[in-house]
């Protein structure tokens, strides 16, 4: 298993060498992202996650979320399609999608499942929906309760060819492997990247399933902070959407999370910035690249 000593720091020269999809072209040409989530108690998440993949560069995008909350929505993000979604009693989103879901899931070029998300087994057969209807060359990004769902089917993305980028957090990632990750994050990301087939962003540490790892290093304490893995779970779908491969996509994400967290911090001090502050900030980290 790669150390954390192997690992390529990512640096500006880094991803100036490993260049982005250019921007050409009209929106259709930069792809549609489509976010799923957003329970009845927490669709905020999902308007991160959506206008953090816009501001990373997608062309089109698409939110799937409670019902409950699909007009609110729409109105907090005018630049979205928004479809509200099945709901339980207790608001989770339900396993069960309608049809017009399938069809955006067919169609997207990218797609993000779990921010807001909270109820596993409910979010395990949505998910199991979604990837049976995802075209064949439709990247998945999946973070929060989708990968408490994976945890618990660890061969869900068995047998399915297709680009997934997985954006846990150290909790997430405990129960991806089964036990706590020890120390060498780099480690960790690599042992989940061989086991799910899939590349890996863990904390600053990228790792693909053909051995790459890389590590990224500027990231700070303030994106310690509630919705931030929204965010860059949106960064890496936006990515995704303008063309750019799972391990390109999950690598430039952790620069322009941290980047944008650093700009923040030169206003704001280490901690204290909101999640929705760093949507902003994203553009601009990118394109000094």
């Amino acid at each position: 298993m790669p150390s954390r000593s192997e690992a390529t720091v990512i640096t500006p020269r880094l991803l100036r060498e490993w260049p982005l999809p250019a921007p050409d072209g009209d929106k259709g040409s930069r792809g549609t992202v489509l976010v799923v989530g957003g329970s009845r108690f927490t669709p905020g998440a999902v308007l991160l996650a959506g206008v953090a993949a816009l501001r990373a560069g997608a062309g089109v995008l698409q939110l799937a979320v409670a019902e409950s909350t699909a007009t609110a929505l729409s109105i907090q993000v005018p630049e979205a399609l928004v479809i509200g979604l099945p709901e339980t009693a207790e608001g989770s989103v339900a396993g069960r999608p309608p049809r017009r879901l399938v069809d955006l899931a067919a169609q997207a070029r990218a797609i993000a499942v779990g921010p807001g998300l909270d109820n596993i087994e409910e979010t395990g057969l949505l998910l199991r929906h979604i990837l049976d209807a995802a075209g064949p060359g439709t990247a998945l990004v999946l973070d929060a309760y989708a990968l408490g769902a994976l945890s618990h089917e660890p061969d869900l993305l068995a047998g399915r060819d297709r680009p997934v980028v997985l954006t846990p957090n150290l909790t997430e990632a405990k129960y991806l492997l089964g036990r706590e990750p020890d120390d060498d994050l780099g480690r960790a990301a690599a042992a989940l990247a061989e086991r799910y087939g899939a590349v890996v962003s863990l904390f600053g540490h990228i790792a693909a399933p053909d051995g790459r790892i890389w590590r990224e290093e500027s990231g700070d304490a303030g994106l310690g902070t509630s919705g931030s893995g929204d965010v860059r779970a949106g960064i890496v779908a936006g990515l995704l959407s303008r063309g750019a491969d799972p391990a390109q996509a999950a690598c430039w994400g952790a620069y322009a999370h941290a980047g944008s967290g650093q700009r923040l911090a030169a206003r704001f001090g280490r901690i204290g910035f909101l999640a929705r502050e760093l949507l902003d900030e994203v553009p601009h980290t990118i394109a000094e690249l």
